[in-house]
């Protein structure tokens, strides 16, 4: 999934539930807060990096034998990548989470050709996902743009983007796919009139940056798939931290399960006979 989609529901409502909550203030986006994302970034690719180095294993989930049991079994386990879910950076709020799931019966073409089809993940990701298409497509790298939007606390929140996707295979058995946003921008009274879409970094700040982590590895008939999805929205007030908390866990967690079933779901749904060409298709 790529994974610029995946914690999209959760992330939006957290921010709504964060706005309804809190004082009205301005919410653009700082220098200072985008260099903080940017070190945070680096360092989760320096953790891929050390698993493509055998410092630790490939897959989150071989990391423990209950999630590993749990993921044989049918379940999905998500956990907090950091602390929990959460880092305060300045200005705002960092997100960052990781679940898995196993397909049975998937190899690692039937998996791209979902997770690489951005055209059609409007489909595959809907309702949250409005509409997709691909903007530029090589044999690695893909170039993509979505509009999404969640409904929470009576306020209907609405993002356009663009997305860069960049895939390794790694062997016969395993790959990785990195993902980030380029531009993401609010979409003001959406559905109403006076729609218009606001400029980068300004608005209620309900996501301002995405960045995503995909992992798999074929094997014992199918395809393990995990993914770790960290996002920077604005921050949460302290005076109602205490309360949106146990929110925030509970968003993040069930919109990463929802994200993973729908991919397993999207998988067993096509034909293997479509092959990778889908990567590249509006």
């Amino acid at each position: 999934m790529s994974r610029s989609i995946i914690t999209t529901n959760a992330l939006v409502a957290i921010a709504l539930f964060a706005a309804a909550s809190a004082p009205a203030h301005a919410n653009d986006l700082q220098q200072e807060t985008i260099n903080a994302w940017n070190a945070y970034v680096r360092t989760a690719d320096l953790r891929m990096k050390d698993r493509l180095d055998s410092k630790t294993s490939f897959l989150w989930t071989d990391e423990s034998t209950d999630r590993k049991q749990r993921v044989g079994r049918g379940e999905i386990p998500v956990a907090p990548a950091v602390s929990h879910g959460t880092q305060k950076v300045p200005n705002g709020l960092i997100h960052h989470w990781i679940g898995g799931i196993f397909i049975p019966g998937a190899t690692i073409e039937s998996l791209s050709v979902v997770s690489q089809n951005y055209g059609a993940y409007k489909d595959f990701y809907k309702p949250v996902v409005v509409d997709s298409r691909v903007m530029a497509c090589t044999s690695d790298d893909q170039r993509f743009w979505m509009r999404w939007q969640n409904k929470a606390l009576f306020v209907t929140a609405a993002i356009e983007g663009q997305y860069q996707a960049h895939h390794v295979r790694v062997d016969a058995r395993r790959g990785y796919e990195i993902a980030d946003s380029l531009q993401v921008q609010e979409i003001e009274n959406y559905g109403r009139a006076g729609q218009r879409l606001l400029p980068p970094g300004t608005g209620n700040g309900y996501i301002w940056r995405v960045h995503s982590i995909a992992r798999y590895e074929e094997r014992d008939g199918g395809v393990d798939l995990e993914l770790e999805a960290i996002a920077l929205t604005r921050d949460i007030p302290v005076s109602v931290r205490w309360l949106v908390n146990p929110i925030v866990n509970h968003l993040s967690i069930n919109s990463l399960v929802t994200t993973l079933q729908q991919t397993k779901d999207a998988v067993n749904s096509l034909q293997p006979a479509h092959g990778e060409g889908a990567r590249c298709a509006n």
